[in-house]
């Protein structure tokens, strides 16, 4: 009896493995105690939201008195959040004609993927990514009918292959998706990278006659180090759309709330986001949560304590060292994307011994990118720092 499609059949046999190393997590946990296993596995934000969110929530219970409080609103979302959202976005993306009109409130940055994907795909269009990337990405691709190519960094930094990038483009390019801060990397793409990446696609756009969309999706840039700074995408390329959501900054990935911003340069962005609203409600989401629209407008500008995991990013450093595991420094983001130690690329393997040792990473296969691992700093400190015994452990048990 075949109760699932053979796509979805498919997508469990090789299921998300940030999932999978949850899941075995929670299986370690029961056996060796919570304290003594070192679960560095999801990205899953533990630092309290700011107190301004909790301020909000009283006032939303104390004004939620009528029967629309909570009710449906226009698909893009409340207008008033849109208008705080779009002077903060302006001054963020240095465009200053970004206003309400440009902007579609989405179930987090996931939902804002999805719906962009469906406005703009026909079957068997190509989504071009730098590797590694998020997992889902291929999964979201996928919903809507096209085909994810992965093109790989540089490797040893991360920095974009423009060539490779070039070189992947097709008549059937629709979209260049780009994620910087990186996950799973923490790579932030230079000024530089990026001038020349929207080049690059405003001549093939011009070759085929087809614009391609440079999606630049940022649910990490609030969270850089070093004095590092994420580059504005939309100043760039006309046809360019940024992505986000502040499941991060402000502790509230559980609640759903994010944003499509479309570039008022493109020639007839009115249709697109005419197309994203249609989306966003056939889609099935609507319209992004209510609160958390309230809770955003309220939140803006605030967020968690980034010392924290600063602090976190210089624990895991020296861990890594005294392992001699090799990795590039994060330059934003809360991961490391180090390599498995030796000469081998067998990163299952590799994590497969630190899991012998209760430290659970994820495999950079899931990111399309073999012989790294992910590790994701949301953890407290002293978990990072007790775990420094069982990472040599590990590395020299997989060196024997």
């Amino acid at each position: 009896m075949h109760t699932l499609s053979t796509q979805v059949a498919g997508y469990i046999e090789h299921s998300s493995w940030i999932r999978r190393m949850f899941e075995a997590g929670m299986v370690l946990k029961k056996k060796y105690g919570q304290e003594n296993v070192y679960d560095f596995s999801l990205g899953n934000p533990d630092l309290a939201p700011p107190a301004i969110v909790g301020q909000a929530l009283h006032q939303i219970a104390d004004t939620a008195t009528n029967a629309f409080a909570f009710g449906y609103m226009p698909n893009a979302g409340y207008l008033d959040t849109r208008k705080v959202l779009a002077a903060y976005l302006a001054k963020e993306q240095e465009t200053p004609a970004l206003g309400p009109e440009h902007l579609v409130l989405t179930c987090g940055a996931a939902g804002g993927l999805n719906g962009l994907f469906r406005a703009v795909l026909d079957p068997g269009d190509e989504v071009v990514c730098p590797a590694p990337y998020f997992v889902e990405y291929g999964f979201y691709v996928e919903n809507h009918g096209g085909k994810l190519c992965p093109v790989p960094s540089h490797p040893g930094s991360y920095e974009l292959d423009l060539a490779g990038i070039a070189a992947a483009l097709t008549a059937k390019t629709r979209v260049v998706l780009i994620n910087s801060p990186n996950n799973p990397t923490g790579q932030v793409y230079s000024g530089q990278e990026l001038e020349q990446l929207g080049q690059l696609l405003e001549r093939h756009s011009k070759k085929t006659g087809r614009p391609v969309y440079l999606v630049s999706d940022e649910p990490y840039r609030f969270l850089v180090y070093d004095g590092v700074q994420v580059p504005p995408v939309l100043p760039l390329y006309a046809h360019s759309v940024v992505i986000g959501s502040f499941s991060k900054s402000l502790s509230l990935a559980g609640e759903r709330v994010g944003y499509v911003a479309v570039n008022p340069a493109m020639p007839d962005c009115a249709t697109l986001l005419g197309g994203l609203v249609l989306t966003n409600r056939i889609l099935g989401f609507v319209n992004a949560p209510a609160i958390g629209q309230r809770l955003l407008g309220a939140a803006l500008g605030h967020g968690v304590d980034l010392s924290v995991y600063e602090r976190r990013r210089a624990a895991m450093a020296a861990v890594l060292d005294a392992a001699e595991i090799s990795y590039v420094m994060p330059k934003g983001a809360f991961y490391f994307f180090p390599q498995v130690p030796g000469t081998s690329t067998d990163d299952t393997a590799f994590v497969k011994a630190l899991m012998d040792q209760q430290v659970l990473a994820v495999p950079g296969s899931g990111f399309g990118c073999p012989g790294g691992f992910r590790l994701a700093l949301c953890v407290p400190e002293d978990v990072i720092l007790r775990s420094g015994d069982a990472f040599k452990r590990a590395v020299s048990a997989f060196l024997a």
